[in-house]
């Protein structure tokens, strides 16, 4: 494929750096003023000693703060001259983001029972869908083969579109909040995520005024992105306040509209490219997933089986996690972008399986889903309460 023009490159950033730029300042400025009321009101994450070691209570409302910093980048791209996004997808999105929010803005205040927060997911799921957002994503999994060869069979591409779009919707939108277990863990990993989905997007749409430029995608790269980082700087490390369920959930759902719009591209290659720039949330997923199964726990109630805890539990310091995270996260998101854009689609999807293969090597040789010992089993009753302690 070719790369972008200098031109264009200088196109692009004279035209989207308002949306990076307003998010950023929002978050910035929300963060303290979410933070300070969170106090007043006594809204705090109280700390535990099994899934939560921090040593205060903590404010919650960060997910506030993301929410109003990724609206302001949106809103601010629709009044960008020349930038032709598509109203309608971004008032989708913007409304399914609401929703997601206050979802996770209820469980953080009140505590959901897993079955009724999973139903909500699906519906903001059908939201985004019936907005118009994932309609073609089975065809970017079938390299649109079975639809182009026969278009009768247009319906089937639908009605697979939408199971897998509430798939990957309700799938991210967990996956993100499985990964906000440790200071400046979600907004760093979720930050370096974005600058992937911008670069695919940003390299697909420099293929040339002959194909599809959606600018929606880089819109929405760069909202996550300004969010996360204005985030960042009162969430690491020691944290002065958490995004919660309301901020993580919101990450997740915007990643997962990433995943289905560039999946909408109808090319494999640019579908797995995507899933992999998200690799290491959905690596953390399945691994919390399969330990939790393998140990004959709940899935659905929280433990110490992630990753990033169970490096915790073996010496490492809570900044050192986070920098190996981000670190794998910046792999993740190298090998999804340069295989994309680089490597035909019958090359790259052996590239992705050499990859999963080695993180499944990792995870067995690291140890990782071994049967549950010492400090995380010694608290099973606190895990049937999901260990949300709130005044």
């Amino acid at each position: 494929m070719p790369g972008p023009s200098t031109e264009f490159l200088e196109e692009v950033a004279s035209t989207y750096w308002p949306v990076a730029l307003s998010s950023f300042g929002v978050a910035l400025a929300a963060t303290p003023i979410c933070r300070a009321y969170a106090r007043s009101r006594r809204i705090v994450d109280r700390p535990d000693d099994f899934l939560k070691p921090h040593k205060r209570p903590i404010p919650y409302l960060g997910g506030v703060a993301i929410f109003l910093a990724w609206a302001t980048g949106i809103v601010v791209a629709t009044w960008i001259e020349g930038l032709n996004v598509r109203p309608r997808i971004m008032a989708g999105v913007l409304i399914a983001g609401f929703l997601i929010m206050a979802v996770g803005l209820f469980d953080d205040l009140r505590i959901m029972k897993p079955r009724p927060k999973l139903l909500l997911n699906i519906a903001v799921g059908i939201v985004v869908f019936a907005f118009g957002v994932g309609r073609n994503v089975f065809s970017g999994f079938t390299d649109a083969a079975i639809v182009a060869k026969d278009p009768t069979l247009a319906w089937a591409d639908q009605l697979f579109s939408v199971g897998l779009s509430l798939f990957i919707i309700v799938g991210a939108c967990n996956a993100t909040n499985l990964i906000d277990g440790l200071d400046g863990l979600c907004s760093g990993v979720l930050g370096i995520i974005s600058v992937g989905f911008f670069v695919l997007a940003t390299f697909f749409a420099a293929w040339g005024p002959h194909l599809e430029i959606s600018h929606e995608r880089m819109v929405l790269s760069l909202a996550m992105l300004g969010a996360a980082l204005g985030f960042l700087p009162y969430n690491r490390n020691p944290a002065t306040i958490f995004m919660g369920d309301a901020g993580s959930m919101l990450l997740g759902l915007n990643a997962a509209v990433l995943i289905l719009m560039i999946s909408d591209i109808g090319q494999l290659r640019w579908t797995l490219g995507a899933i992999t720039v998200f690799g290491l949330p959905i690596s953390d997923m399945l691994l919390t997933l399969l330990r939790r199964w393998r140990n004959a726990r709940p899935l659905m109630i929280g433990d110490r089986s992630h990753f990033y805890d169970q490096l915790v539990d073996r010496g490492y310091t809570v900044r050192q996690v986070v920098a190996i995270s981000y670190a794998l996260t910046a792999f993740f998101v190298v090998v999804g972008c340069v295989t994309t854009i680089f490597v035909r689609t019958r090359y790259a999807v052996f590239v992705y399986a050499a990859l999963a293969t080695a993180v499944i090597l990792a995870v067995w040789k690291l140890h990782m889903v071994d049967l549950v010992v010492g400090r995380e089993a010694a608290s099973p009753q606190k895990e049937a309460t999901e260990v949300k302690a709130r005044e």
